[in-house]
């Protein structure tokens, strides 16, 4: 059974880093495309940041351009998120995803995504 599992999240200052982190279980990574997406009370859930299943390709949001790093561990089946600067617009829940699909493939759309994690907090506040 596909499986989505991050962790990482938690509450931070204005300008902190955080490192969240997906462990994947029950299918091999390396054929998948990975994202990252988030979603703030009474808003809209947002794609945040993507890498292709063969790592070459990345995606970000514009929002977090030059702040975040994704990137992706075969070996480990996790991907991870580096948030550098963090501010208070930050805050959400952030989920992984993962698709299987062509190799530099990098959507920041929902709906190109089948399977979820769970969410963890990320909270930015003094």
């Amino acid at each position: 059974q596909l499986q989505l599992v991050e962790s990482g999240g938690g509450l931070v200052q204005p300008g902190g880093s955080l490192r969240l982190s997906c462990a994947a279980s029950g299918f091999t990574l390396k054929y998948y495309y990975l994202a990252w997406f988030r979603q703030a009370p009474g808003k809209e859930r947002e794609g945040v940041s993507c890498i292709s299943s063969n790592g070459r390709s990345v995606n970000y949001a514009y929002s977090v351009k030059g702040r975040f790093t994704i990137s992706r561990d075969n070996a480990k089946k996790t991907v991870y998120l580096q948030m550098d600067s963090l501010k208070p617009e930050d805050t959400a829940i952030y989920y992984c995803a993962a698709a299987r699909g062509p190799s530099d493939y990098v959507p920041l759309n929902q709906y190109e995504y089948d399977y979820w994690g769970q969410g963890t907090q990320v909270t930015v506040s003094s």
